[in-house]
């Protein structure tokens, strides 16, 4: 239900009633330290979430063989903290670590081990690592194809897992195919009101979104919406991000007072639901401030954005990903009111915490070098502007398929400065590879076409 005083208040009277009944290593314990790790987790509170995971840990290794699954659960719950506070390569190490205890411990097509590929899989996503993700939850999919019936709701959400590498990556068309599947199973198993069927509305609206077909976008998204509705209590963090993901397609779509009304809606219950240094409510502040920057409030928009960086700067470690976004958000403001001192001082601690938050190849990176080079572009800097724009491109040959939009977008850049430089022979060859990639990754009528003729 989301209601997570309430799920901490019973499970701290639970281990009250452990504490004094057991022996300090007894196991029930670790379990009970483990529940309430994860409650502090979803709270946002990584730091109190791994403090609990690691005395759960501890009393696990006192009690169990090396190789006992529950150290392997503790293992990954740890790594889950790490995934979320961005700190992948250390998510890494601790499922890695659980991965290796299963495949002793279990037989090479249990449930178990498919999990485990899967969260590894789910890292190597969030490092941008697409390759590396597909192979991982691929040997999940084939364990579970092996050991589950065709329409079992595990398969169902690896085909998920699939479909969001697939649409990272801008391959829409197979993140629809695998979506699809998801969906197909989710309608036969699961009553149509189900929350998962709300999930899998919402992944296929989200495609359709960055597909730029935002009457489909709101379509689906408004079907996952309906049902959260009827499922869920009125101030449960899944229906915030309901309004949160239909206020982005309005916000795309130009409609920024339909935006703002579906992003407070978000931020409404997000301030009942979550502490107030949850770095969900401080991403809420910064969908606010975007809609405030496309309005042109600059001021207003700035407001926002630092209310949303002082949340990150409390709830988050100083090296992750999210706070790097928000120097850019404050950076990209400062571009655009032509303060450009200030924009490169925010767009350089951005790509200061990116290179050492993230491999080398991710296309965060990409994007922290693009928005250094526009600055450049700004100030008539146009040798400076190329220097930043082709460190982008490289990073995204690498990292993205031939065909990805971000990539069209480079070479638009790249032929801009050409442009502005006057070397006109230049400019239309870039110009003219952004198009053609255009045409084959976009529908007919994306505005991205339209801006590159």
């Amino acid at each position: 239900m989301g209601d997570y005083s309430k799920a901490l208040e019973f499970y701290e009277k639970s281990h009250k009633i452990l504490e004094k009944a057991l022996p300090p290593n007894h196991p029930h314990l670790a379990s009970s330290y483990n529940n309430i790790g994860l409650v502090y987790n979803n709270m946002g509170d990584y730091s109190k979430a791994l403090e609990l995971y690691e005395k759960s840990l501890k009393i696990r290794e006192k009690d169990l063989p090396p190789n006992h699954p529950d150290l392997a659960s503790s293992y990954n719950s740890i790594g889950q903290v790490y995934n979320d506070m961005g700190d992948y390569s250390k998510a890494l190490e601790f499922y890695e670590k659980a991965h290796k205890i299963l495949e002793k411990a279990l037989p090479p097509n249990h449930p178990h081990l498919a999990s485990s590929y899967n969260n590894i899989g789910l890292v190597y996503n969030n490092m941008g690592d697409y390759s590396k993700a597909l192979e991982f939850y691929e040997k999940s999919l084939k364990i579970r194809e092996k050991d589950l019936p065709p329409n079992h709701p595990d398969l169902a959400s690896s085909y998920n897992s699939i479909g969001q590498v697939y649409n990272d990556m801008g391959d829409y068309s197979k993140a629809l195919e695998f979506y699809d599947k998801s969906h197909k199973i989710r309608e036969k198993v699961l009553p149509p009101n189900h929350p998962h069927m709300a999930t899998s509305y919402n992944n296929i609206g989200r495609v359709y979104n960055n597909m730029g077909d935002y009457s489909k976008a709101l379509e689906f998204y408004e079907k996952s919406h309906k049902i959260r509705e009827k499922a869920l209590p009125p101030n449960h963090l899944d229906l915030a991000s309901s309004y949160n993901n239909i206020g982005g397609v309005y916000n795309n779509m130009g409609d920024y007072s339909k935006a703002l009304e579906f992003y407070e809606k978000d931020l409404e219950i997000k301030k009942k639901a979550l502490p107030s240094n949850h770095p969900d409510l401080a991403q809420s502040y910064n969908n606010i401030g975007g809609v405030c920057y496309h309005m042109g409030d600059y001021w207003k928009a700035l407001e926002f954005y630092e209310k949303s960086h002082q949340i990150f700067e409390k709830a988050l470690p100083l090296n992750h990903p999210d706070l790097a976004s928000s120097y850019n958000s404050i950076g990209q403001v400062y571009n655009d009111m032509d303060d450009y001192s200030k924009a490169l001082e925010f767009y350089e601690k951005d790509l200061e915490i990116t290179k050492k938050a993230l491999p080398p190849n991710h296309p965060n990176l990409a994007n922290s070098y693009t928005c250094i080079g526009q600055v450049y572009n700004n100030m008539g800097d146009y040798p400076k502007a190329l220097e930043f724009y082709e460190k982008s491109h490289k990073i995204l040959e690498k990292a993205l398929p031939p065909n990805h939009p971000h990539l069209a977008t480079s070479y638009n850049n790249i032929g801009l400065v050409y442009n502005n430089m006057g070397d006109y022979s230049k400019a239309l060859e870039f110009y003219e590879k952004s198009h053609q990639i255009f045409e084959k990754a976009l529908p007919p009528n994306h505005p991205h076409l339209a801006s590159s003729y």
